[in-house]
């Protein structure tokens, strides 16, 4: 038996070798050029009260994706109620004038899915999605959830104590430390600046206060509804105007005017003898609305958005300073930040550093070889493929015309434009808008090690 064993696994081991001799000698097959993408046509409306509407026929799946967006969120707190949008958004999912938490979610598990209830810095979105023929009953759940929150006292207590412990976890991540410092430098006093809540700010949370949040900042002058998928469209309507359409109009859409801050500023935080050093480090930059976000949007994921960037490479795979580095644009209404992000070893964060800058300043001075910039082409244009290839990601990009006001062309051009990008637009624009000079840099990690290395390495704060 031990013999036969042998032999097949020598057997397998000769196919295996062959085979890998044969696909080394044989490179594979050149990917399928990614194609523009054109969205299906969309039924767009606004109705009396205010409301939105924006319907579109997607894909073959017997499934809707129903989503609406309020346009409130954090960026409408006072500085007293920090957090309190969040936990208006758990209260309200807990009971309505004609159903409570149980009753709700057996309605949407009985359609085939869930009701889910997010709340960020812009927006609180209410979605699910259902077998095609419950989008109708869905949607009509949709609008009791945000036309009749009820708040019950009874739940204040539960929902008070998983956020504070909840919380109580974010505070000692190191990222999450760096992220709220970083915001605070960028953005000021400014609500896309603020923190998490303090446990005392959590404590003085009510079912009265959510009610209060709720009908300062609710109603159908700030509301979108999105239905993608397939579904019956009249009946689509019929559910609308039965219940959101009634919807009291509320207050006007009001971002709070922002002003993202150039500063050249230095955090370090505290965390005597960690193993790692977690860096941020950026600056403001242009939004989507700008001519060249989408120049912008390439050099970031060359530079380090994306898995073959430059300084992923450079102090990953090189050095092995970090395991999983990470630069982005954030976006928010009025402002913008680029920020690279990474978890270093202690010993090596201002050599990490060092080179974060040298990869910004090579990249200043030599345009990128068409080769690379064409791999990092073709990624992000199958990534947009990807994304709107469920209804979501649909929602998501129509979220964002709006959001920013964008025409549809942006859709429709973006893997276009992606591919329009040019090497020498790339050097260009990270010498016109990603300057090491101008950036903010949060260092959370032990103290004492990171000014010995800055002294040994002569690096200037």
């Amino acid at each position: 038996m031990k013999n036969k064993t042998l032999a097949l696994s020598l057997t397998i081991g000769l196919f295996l070798s062959a085979t890998t001799a044969s696909a080394q000698k044989t490179p594979p097959p050149t990917g399928g050029t990614p194609h523009d993408f054109k969205l299906s046509e969309k039924k767009v409306a606004k109705l009396p009260n205010g409301l939105k509407t924006t319907l579109v026929q997607y894909g073959t799946l017997p499934k809707a994706s129903v989503a609406l967006v309020i346009k409130t969120g954090t960026m409408n707190e006072t500085d007293s109620q920090a957090g309190l949008a969040d936990f208006v958004g758990k209260l309200m999912k807990e009971g309505t004038r004609s159903m409570n938490f149980q009753t709700i979610s057996k309605k949407a598990a009985s359609m085939g899915g869930e009701v889910s209830i997010f709340v960020n810095t812009d927006q609180v979105m209410i979605e699910g999605s259902v077998l095609s023929e419950f989008a109708p009953e869905f949607i009509k759940l949709v609008s009791e959830i945000a036309m009749n929150p009820i708040f019950p006292a009874s739940e204040v207590d539960r929902i008070k104590a998983d956020i504070a412990r909840d919380l109580s976890v974010q505070r000692t991540v190191p990222q999450t430390q760096a992220d709220e410092r970083f915001g605070k430098i960028i953005f000021g006093n400014h609500p896309y600046g603020r923190g998490i809540p303090s446990d005392e700010q959590v404590k003085t949370f009510s079912a009265a206060a959510a009610r209060n949040f709720y009908e300062a900042n609710f109603g159908a002058n700030r509301s979108i509804i999105y239905v993608v998928g397939k579904f019956d469209e009249k009946a689509a309507e019929a559910a609308i105007a039965s219940g959101l359409a009634k919807w009291r109009s509320g207050p006007a859409v009001s971002y709070p005017v922002v002003k993202a801050t150039y500063k050249r500023d230095t955090a370090i935080i505290q965390r005597k003898g960690a193993p790692q050093t977690t860096i941020m480090v950026g600056l403001p930059v242009k939004g989507p609305s700008d001519q060249d976000y989408m120049v912008q949007y390439v050099t970031n994921s060359l530079l380090g958005g994306s898995f073959g960037s430059r300084i992923t490479s450079n102090i990953r795979e090189d050095k092995g300073y970090t395991y999983s580095p990470f630069s982005s644009v954030s976006n928010f209404k009025g402002a913008s930040y680029w920020a690279e992000s990474a978890d270093v070893t202690s010993e090596h964060t201002i050599e990490s550093l060092q080179e974060i800058q040298k990869e910004i300043l090579k990249l200043q001075t030599t345009p990128p070889s068409k080769d690379e910039l064409l791999g990092i082409q073709n990624y992000e244009a199958g990534i947009f493929v990807l994304r709107n290839s469920a209804p979501f990601g649909i929602i998501s990009q129509l979220g964002t015309l709006d959001k920013y006001g964008l025409p549809e062309t942006y859709i429709s051009d973006y893997v276009k434009n992606i591919y329009a990008v040019t090497p020498e637009q790339v050097s260009q624009i990270t010498r016109d808008r990603i300057k090491p000079e101008n950036m903010s840099l949060v260092l959370v990690g032990d103290r004492d090690q990171i000014l010995e290395q800055a002294k040994k390495f002569n690096w200037k704060f």
